[in-house]
């Protein structure tokens, strides 16, 4: 369900940001001697709030850690507690709820057991709750949400913590319990005069209502719904069609799917991928086929883009966060190294000089070069994968997809004899689409490796092949290097597909072998055989041979046109 949570992170937060300015500008009049320069640091915290504003979350989170960075060295407390909850807010606007409750829980070391800094206590409280409300850990949601709410805070701070609160009784459940306090609520005069809370507390007290089944649902979710178009209020939409589509589902599912797809357009318009998600799986599940079909395949290709954008974010703040620390480190290296080069000779300080010098350019150009060249691979291995994925796509399970469509078209279907033929048309193609996602995920390299393997292998047995295996369970597997296990299962799968695709064989023989400190396998077929020719053109097995070379193993071929076809694998374990 589609919720919105009165958290005003950057409203308290800048708050927060211009009061510890404001008290410390005026500190610094009546102290300038006593007091260190935070310039700097106020001026890192404005690009990153400027960054933010402008929805570049990876800039303003350099922004923000280098600030918090600056703030430890001068041992500015305020601004370290106000840096690291942008920080975590940012990890929650990305959805990574783990990392940001770990950066919230930075802060408490300097909040614990102190009254000062309470608009920074509120915010951090405030985050913790909103990331377990968000994983459904209720328990320390409202224990958070409970802290904040007994903080000497302003009214409308506490107003956004009490629509929390209840949001966290409607995840469990206590419906009475949240209607309680959202009526509360919708007659304060700080949330009436605020057109967007008061619209987000009258849409979750509908929704609250409609879980009860009280009449009184419609009208408060048409109330908020009315006002969000007034203040051209987009975000706010999203929750109110959503739950509008929800409480027509059962009264009138057409109403109730426009409402949905109107949700969606709004939250594609905003650019919020969780609710596009959420529209979508609704109207998955109520739409008419096709329909259902198109939904499908487009939540299917927003869910891959999210979650290799997200990764990408993540990996991309743990990188400013590890080059922050490692700044750091070497700036307390280099000046321990300054003390040192005092007290020593002119001359043994020029070379030292030089030595750091010299390993800090050639450290960053081998990284540099390392990243690049990975970077690469990783380009490269991903297109190869598409490309492969694509082809299986068109050559194994479009023309079933097309043949299954037309025979259910011009067939009558009414009869048990098409009946069969069309279900064992979709078991074709369930089996083809299965064993493509096994071709392409990951794989188990722990205690399951033998029993996967089997099973992958045996896969490629059908009415027309048969795939015997002997010698897998001879083989020590928990010994065998994970990468090295990884590669052979890719090689064997590669082998077994170029033997369906090419070989024409009835019979397909692998055998294992452990020889001292190598392992062999040898594969034989009886098919069609090949023509060294004709090798050198299947791009399958030239991966293989790729592959085996990555972990120093040997591999050859023997086949004539034909006579069969035998590969011979060797590779140290």
């Amino acid at each position: 369900m589609i919720l919105k949570k009165l958290h005003f992170p950057i409203y308290i937060l800048l708050l927060d940001f211009l009061f510890v300015i404001q008290s410390c500008e005026k500190n610094t009049q009546k102290n300038s001697q006593k007091k260190p320069d935070v310039t700097e640091i106020n001026s890192l915290l404005a690009i990153g709030h400027k960054h933010y504003e402008n929805e570049e979350f990876d800039s303003s989170y350099y922004y923000y850690n280098k600030a918090k960075s600056l703030a430890e060295i001068k041992k500015d407390t305020s601004r370290i507690i106000h840096s690291i909850g942008w920080l975590a807010e940012i990890h929650r606007n990305s959805s990574d709820y783990s990392s940001s409750e770990a950066t919230a829980v930075e802060a408490l070391p300097f909040l614990e057991n102190n009254e000062k800094y309470p608009n920074g206590r509120w915010n951090i409280y405030n985050i913790l709750g909103n990331n377990y409300l968000s994983t459904f850990d209720n328990d320390n949601a409202l224990y958070y949400f409970n802290k904040a709410l007994n903080l000497k805070t302003d009214s409308i701070e506490r107003y956004g913590i009490r629509n929390n609160i209840a949001l966290v009784y409607l995840a469990q459940n206590k419906f009475h319990d949240a209607i309680e306090i959202l009526s509360t609520l919708t007659s304060k005069k700080e949330i009436i005069e605020d057109k967007e809370a008061f619209a987000r507390v009258l849409d979750n007290l509908g929704y609250c209502y409609y879980k009860t089944g009280s009449l009184k649902a419609l009208d408060y979710l048409n109330q908020s719904k009315k006002i969000r178009i007034q203040e051209k209020n987009d975000r706010g939409l999203i929750g109110s069609y959503y739950h509008l589509s929800e409480y027509h589902k059962k009264q009138n599912m057409n109403l109730a799917i426009n409402y949905a797809y109107l949700a969606y357009q709004k939250a594609t318009k905003v650019n919020h991928v969780d609710d596009r998600l959420e529209c979508l799986e609704f109207l998955i599940q109520n739409s008419p086929g096709n329909r259902s079909k198109e939904f499908s395949t487009l939540y299917l290709k927003i869910n891959d883009s999210i979650n290799k954008v997200r990764l990408k974010a993540k990996n991309q703040f743990a990188k400013i966060r590890y080059d922050s620390t490692k700044e750091k480190n070497e700036n307390q290296k280099l000046k321990a190294q300054t003390i040192l080069q005092q007290e020593q000779q002119h001359n043994k300080n020029l070379l030292l000089y030089f030595v750091v010098g010299v390993i800090i350019t050639m450290s960053i150009r081998v990284g540099n070069f390392l990243v690049a060249k990975n970077k690469r691979e990783k380009i490269k291995s991903a297109y190869n994968t598409e490309i492969r994925i694509a082809k299986k796509l068109h050559d194994e399970l479009a023309n079933d997809v097309f043949h299954t469509m037309a025979f259910a078209e011009t067939q009558d279907l009414s009869t048990n004899a098409n009946k069969d033929i069309l279900l064992s048309h979709l078991d074709t193609i369930y089996s083809r689409t299965r064993n493509i996602s096994k071709e392409n995920s990951s794989i188990e390299a722990g205690p399951l490796f033998t029993s996967n393997l089997k099973e992958m292998m045996s896969a490629f047995n059908s009415s027309a092949i048969n795939v015997l295996i002997n010698g897998i369970d001879t083989i020590d597997w928990l010994s065998v290097d994970n990468n090295t296990k990884i590669t052979m299962y890719r090689v064997l799968q590669e082998l077994l597909v170029n033997m369906k695709k090419h070989s024409q064989c009835s019979l397909a023989v692998l055998i294992f072998k452990k020889n001292e400190n190598k392992l062999q396998i040898d594969y034989s077929d009886n098919g069609v055989g090949a023509t060294i020719e004709e090798l050198n053109l299947k791009n399958g097995l030239q991966n293989i041979e790729n592959r085996i070379q990555s972990i120093k193993g040997t591999i050859t071929f023997e086949t004539k046109s034909g006579k069969g076809f035998k590969v011979h694998i060797t590779f140290p374990i």
